[in-house]
């Protein structure tokens, strides 16, 4: 056994010193490696209430501007924080769950490359607007307590009606693929299409947005954004109180807000009326049925939502007001209004446009170089190990039969 080991000896170094001149000589390439996905924050402080949305996107981006997904998100329990002026320290302590959300949710490794944002939208306008010592302090008690979590805080600040309503628009066209898409062929293009307009209702606020490439005369309604190589001429007007909060006196404030307020009060009108809505004519036969409805009656048509019930006639109220007077959409216009509250399970607001737009400013991760064996030297390598080990076990075969003679050898004798 012991002479069979030290024949084994030999074999070994041999092999071993064979991979390792093969491993020296043989020629390699660079290779790239994609970078790894990289994550951003988005904290929208609406005034009814605060999300928290997490956003990813490989770390390359298409013409300077990221492709982004919703991760995930998280709805803060309680009111927006203009809600918590004078009482201090509230505003921040209302953040802490959904930041822990985010520490559970993003990878320990990506949390100090995390940018993270916190846009405060009309609510905190209208406070702006009657104290601003309030809004100031509001704004210093949340940044202090997002810098106490281990992101890149890149800043709080009151968006105006402009912003709010430009990223929204935003959001809508690229969750469209009217941006950007990705091919059969497996690449990302330009699909050349036309955009649409967006509408928001907010809590405090409602947004009108589109593209236009006529002269905007006032300017406090233009803004120009560039995403994915091409630039665009918003029209966005924003019009303060006239939300569904501030107009009806938050008689719709457990009512979710952005797009789906919209989306939420058209949605009520199918459901208990059977009329689909899809005219200005429908929509006032539906409000005006609604309207002349008991609260038993609703009750039996929609009883997963008898908390909310009795908001409903003076929403469509509205609803008819501001899409058919204040916007003036009509027979021709009106069928051409889509009602969303997702697309593609992320939400329609205006968070991701914010992040969207934001990624221009962020830097493209670098591409990682590593060696890589060609093709043709891995056929080669593959076959010189199957030859090698074959060898060895015909030596060992060749070893065991002498044996076996030998063996018989001795006990024939």
């Amino acid at each position: 056994m012991a002479q069979r080991a030290a024949h084994l000896v030999p074999v070994a170094v041999l092999v071993c010193g064979l991979v390792g001149i093969l491993l020296l000589t043989i020629p390699t390439k660079d290779v790239q490696e994609e970078p790894g996905l990289r994550y951003g924050i988005v904290l929208d402080a609406g005034s009814s209430h605060t999300s928290l949305y997490i956003y990813k996107w490989p770390g390359n981006k298409q013409n300077g501007t990221a492709v982004v997904t919703q991760h995930s998100k998280c709805h803060a329990e309680g009111g927006g924080i203009a809600s918590y002026a004078g009482q201090l320290g509230a505003a921040g302590k209302s953040l802490e769950a959904c930041l822990d959300h985010a520490v559970k949710n993003i990878p320990k490794d990506r949390h100090q490359l995390t940018p993270v944002y916190l846009g405060a939208t009309a609510g905190m306008r209208l406070l702006h607007l009657s104290s601003p010592e309030l809004s100031a302090q509001i704004l210093k008690e949340v940044s202090h307590k997002i810098q106490s979590y281990p992101f890149d805080y890149r800043g709080a600040a009151i968006l105006s009606g402009k912003e709010e309503g430009a990223y929204g628009w935003v959001t809508v066209n690229y969750l469209s693929e009217n941006f950007i898409k990705y091919g059969f062929e497996g690449h990302w293009f330009s699909p050349s299409r036309p955009t649409v307009g967006a509408l928001d209702l907010g809590g405090a606020s409602t947004q009108i947005t589109f593209a236009t490439q006529e002269k905007i005369e006032d300017t406090d309604d233009l803004m120009k954004l560039r995403l994915y190589g091409h630039k665009y001429t918003l029209y966005t007007h924003s019009f303060l109180c006239y939300g569904k909060d501030q107009f009806l006196k938050r008689l719709l404030a457990h009512i979710m807000k952005a797009f789906s307020a919209f989306f939420y009060v058209h949605s009520f009108l199918q459901q208990v009326t059977g009329i689909t809505a899809s005219s200005p004519l429908e929509l006032e036969v539906a409000t005006k049925r609604v309207c002349n409805m008991s609260f038993s009656q609703m009750t039996l048509l929609a009883p997963e939502q008898k908390s909310r019930l009795h908001y409903y006639c003076a929403a469509s109220v509205f609803l008819n007001a501001l899409m058919l007077r204040g916007y003036g959409f009509n027979d021709t216009s009106f069928p051409h209004i889509s009602f969303q509250k997702k697309v593609a399970d992320t939400t329609v607001g205006w968070a991701l446009g914010y992040m969207l737009s934001l990624s221009n400013l962020l830097p493209t991760e670098r591409l990682e170089l590593r060696k890589a064996l060609t093709p043709g030297v891995w056929g080669s390598l593959i076959f010189l190990f199957v030859l090698l080990l074959a060898a060895v076990l015909v030596f060992f075969l060749f070893r065991a039969f002498n044996g076996q003679k030998k063996g018989g050898r001795e006990s024939t004798i």
